[in-house]
């Protein structure tokens, strides 16, 4: 590995002139459910990712990489969207729709059509979760996956009436109807579930854990390419680490349970879940017991460390296999992930939630003129790797794509701000706006406002809204964000919300 690392660092030093370097390649590699607190190489020094600290290493990392949030409870269907269309959440929603006609001729403004239509060969392996067919956006996809392994007792569950399993989950009589993997660990005695047991389907349907297939796929394709003169695009996107977390024994035992700390804002349960559509009923929510334990926490992010290191090792041997190939002297790649998670976070579970831990990502790229070991602070958004790929193509970036190029910042050469504000939203359930080192969230269910100084409290756990001293800039960020709403085409009428939230004030 240390010599596959040196080789990676010294290939992003040497720069091919424009006049003579070929169109370079481009490796996407897309995680799923990874918050950026789950990289050592971001601070975490409790999970073991030697792989991805190697391409940080390797070349510049974006540090506040946001992702915009969803349009249901399945937020990687709208961070995906948004990924393959380049454009912001509610015009991708407006485009997925779209899509879901094969014969549609928005399918030919997709990510994937851009780079064949300008000599590209495209290949895509692993989870898709998007509306358009794989094999219409890319040349070549295999092991098109579906948003989750699951199986049909997990349907089951999802499928029952949310009063219904309220009441089931109060009385404790949840065993013949919630499936395994969920509503767990109740104690230290609860051995329902194991996620190196192969028995229990999930990522190991078919034989094979889904990234080491995944890992394989990508391996065949490197092999296949190296023989070809063509420039190549691959969208390599792992199931993991979302649940059913799931990982060989020997990357489990890599942490002991009582080694596993339990994060500084843990909650039994978040005051305002239902509000925010994070309460019982919603799947991700309804993996781990109500209240929360300290002890079931530890047990998730236990599964959550193992998968993302066995995730990490394949993404070791697909660097290794770039680097074999001869072609990564004129090869970008790119790491991040479609959404965060919770994991303990706040009460919370799943990723429906505008905290840094559900929204923010790791983002790091590699490659030839890309500052090696470099820290970046700006705020991006993830789906900034689309429009970044096409300006390293040379391909002119649409009127559509809405989102920016962050290459000339990964090169030095950009200083200018890339975004003023960031932009958050959850279905009609919660806004958020980021700026100046300030997020303001909306929860218009409520309705309740909040405050947070990201820079003191990057963990989000001192609410300022409600200070005398911070009415003015509360009012200010509110008033951006109502203009962020109209340049997002976002509909959701925050103004009522925001008065009954000023007049309780003034009543308390």
């Amino acid at each position: 590995m240390l010599l596959g690392m040196a080789f990676l660092l010294g290939s992003c030093t040497d720069t091919p002139t424009e006049d003579t370097a070929p169109p370079p390649n481009i490796v996407f590699l897309f995680a799923d459910d990874l918050s950026y607190q789950a990289v050592r190489a971001l601070g975490n020094e409790e999970v073991h990712t030697p792989n991805i600290d190697r391409l940080a290493q390797a070349g510049t990392t974006f540090t506040h990489t946001y992702n915009m949030g969803g349009w249901n409870g399945a937020i990687c269907v709208a961070s995906r969207a948004m990924m393959i269309s380049g454009q912001y959440i509610w015009n991708a929603q407006r485009r997925a729709k779209q899509w879901s006609d094969k014969d549609s001729t928005a399918l030919a403004d997709s990510w994937g059509r851009l780079m064949a239509r300008e000599g590209y060969d495209t290949y895509m392996s692993g989870k898709w979760h998007v509306a358009a067919p794989a094999d219409h956006v890319f040349d070549q996809a295999k092991h098109v996956r579906p948003g989750m392994p699951g199986d049909e007792r997990g349907k089951r569950w999802r499928d029952i009436n949310e009063g219904i399993k309220k009441a089931l989950i109060e009385s404790g009589n949840v065993k013949d109807v919630m499936p395994a993997g969920y509503h767990r660990p109740n104690d230290e005695n609860d051995n329902s579930w194991s996620p190196y047991d192969t028995t229990f389907g999930g990522f190991w349907e078919g034989g094979k854990h889904w990234s080491e297939v995944l890992k394989d796929d990508a391996l065949g394709y490197i092999e296949e390419a190296s023989a070809k003169d063509n420039p190549f695009f691959m969208y390599l996107a792992f199931n993991a680490p979302h649940d059913p977390r799931q990982a060989p024994k020997s990357f489990v035992d890599q942490y002991p349970v009582d080694e596993v700390a339990v994060p500084k804002n843990f909650l039994p349960a978040y005051p305002w879940a239902k509000e925010i559509g994070n309460g019982i009923g919603l799947r991700d929510e309804d993996l781990a017991p109500y209240p929360r334990t300290e002890y079931a926490v530890k047990v998730h992010r236990q599964e959550y460390y193992a998968i993302i290191t066995h995730l990490d090792e394949q993404i070791g041997l697909i660097l290794d296999a770039l680097e074999a190939s001869g072609k990564i002297d004129n090869t970008y790649i790119f790491f991040s992930a479609d959404h965060g998670l919770s994991v303990g976070h706040h009460g919370l579970i799943g990723k429906q939630s505008l905290f840094d831990h559900s929204v923010r990502v790791p983002l790091m790229v590699a490659g030839p003129g890309i500052k090696a070991g470099e820290r970046i602070e700006q705020d991006l958004y993830l789906q900034d790797v689309m429009a970044t790929s096409l300006e390293m193509a040379g391909i002119a970036q649409p009127d559509y794509v809405e989102f920016k190029s962050f290459l000339g910042l990964a090169k030095g050469e950009d200083t200018s701000t890339h975004y003023p504000e960031i932009y958050g939203a959850y279905v009609n359930y919660q806004r958020m706006i980021r700026k100046d080192g300030y997020k303001l969230l909306v929860y218009p269910e409520v309705p309740k406002v909040l405050l947070f100084n990201m820079e003191e409290d990057p963990l989000e756990m001192n609410d300022l809204a409600e200070d005398a001293a911070n009415q003015e800039q509360v009012q200010t960020l509110f008033n951006d964000l109502l203009q962020l709403q109209q340049k997002m085409e976002d509909e959701l009428n925050l103004q009522p919300a925001f008065d009954a939230w000023k007049a309780a004030q003034k009543e308390s």
